[in-house]
């Protein structure tokens, strides 16, 4: 049996309702089940709070009331700025002070990970995190802060071989592997008859839904034009989530001309999937994302822009899954129709995928984290 250990693990916050959130209170119950003492913490509080929960046998810190502020603004507010940050770093300072021998870190945000630089981590080993692919990263703001706070961490995991081969070559020698864990047990699995298309996730402009939408757009005009006489006409497409971009896309599929059902958010995951025959990813760019490792565990065969290694990761071609060109809606449409003409293919990928997931079953990942954290020690 692995050594009980303390872990802090470090976000932007711990309360919103986002794929790093799940992530986090996941592997917090999951360790604490390996005999662990865990401590989820937040930078701030999130705009809008998600339950996670009640008498959650992790302990859950904030230690911003208030956001600090923001980076620009002038000397006097880079100045409050720094205060602020100083004052959040020694509670962190005093938490990390509470840990026994062999205590881990997990800073699993750069913007947290700023925190845990100014703090007192001494003794203690430091595990930064990046959930998103290395692409996202390069092009963004947050490369440079990457190399500059994760340089000396004694391990940047990340979630595909081939983005921790990418951060190697741009110089972080410390760059490893560690996959998100699959973080649901179904108790019910779909037939696959249902004439549904399923997406679940955040309605924003990096998850592709407007695309979704123009590839539901073609297979309409299609199904008007020249029907299958293996397709029943009442297939549906529904978007469970909120954010951003709902109003757009709500004004989206009118201008297009297509109905589509936009229920807003679910905590019934089992039942979102369950109703449901084909799940659609459209993302412009991914970590290694959980709706498909959902999708997968419940038999359900998807269909996914080929824009990031964890997709790939996920998905065999053709195998357990349809992977297609980003951005190319026509293709992504005929994606669809071949799996929602073909019941034999739905079940046949369906069950190839609820297969090969279990690869990234809890077990098998907390199993990895504990090897990290010996090695990390040695």
């Amino acid at each position: 049996m692995a050594e009980s250990r303390d872990i802090f693990i470090v976000c932007n916050n711990h309360e919103e309702l986002g794929g790093l959130q799940r992530w986090a209170h996941h592997v917090g119950r999951l360790f604490t089940e390996r005999g662990h003492r865990v401590h989820i913490i937040g930078i701030t509080h999130a705009e809008e709070a998600y339950d996670y929960g009640r008498d959650l046998p992790y302990g859950l810190h904030t230690l911003h009331e208030t956001p600090p502020p923001p980076r620009k603004g002038g000397r006097i507010r880079e100045a409050r700025r720094v205060a602020a940050q100083r004052q959040g770093a020694a509670k962190l300072s005093a938490l990390f002070r509470t840990a026994r021998p062999g205590g881990i870190v997990i800073a699993a945000q750069v913007w947290a990970m700023e925190w845990v630089a100014l703090a007192d981590t001494a003794g203690m080993a430091v595990i930064g995190m990046s959930h998103e692919s290395y692409a996202a990263t390069k092009g963004s703001s947050r490369f440079p802060r990457v190399q500059r706070y994760f340089a000396d961490v004694d391990r940047l995991c990340v979630l595909t071989t081939e983005d921790a081969d990418a951060w190697a070559r741009a110089g972080m020698s410390n760059a490893d592997v560690m996959p998100n864990p699959l973080h649901v047990t179904p108790t019910a699995f779909p037939d696959l008859t249902a004439p549904v298309v399923v997406g679940l996730g955040r309605l924003s402009f990096e998850k592709g839904q407007d695309m979704l939408l123009e590839s539901w757009a073609k297979i309409t005009e299609r199904a008007r034009t020249s029907p299958s006489p293996n397709r029943p006409p009442t297939w549906r497409l529904r978007l469970y989530g909120s954010g951003p971009e709902e109003e757009a896309l709500r004004r989206k599929a009118d201008e297009l001309g297509v109905t589509v059902e936009m229920p807003g958010t679910t905590s019934d995951i089992q039942g979102a999937l369950t109703n449901a025959s084909i799940y659609a990813l459209p993302s412009r760019s991914e970590g290694f994302p959980m709706g498909i490792l959902e999708a997968m565990a419940y038999g359900l065969p998807v269909v996914a822009f080929d824009s990031a290694p964890g997709v790939r990761e996920l998905i065999t071609h053709e195998v357990d899954g349809i992977l297609v060109t980003p951005g190319n809606v026509t293709e992504f449409a005929e994606g669809l129709e071949r799996l929602m003409d073909d019941p034999d293919l739905r079940a046949k990928m369906g069950e190839a995928g609820r297969q090969s997931v279990q690869r990234f079953s809890a077990d098998v990942v907390v199993d990895r984290w504990e090897r990290l954290f010996s090695l990390v020690y040695r």
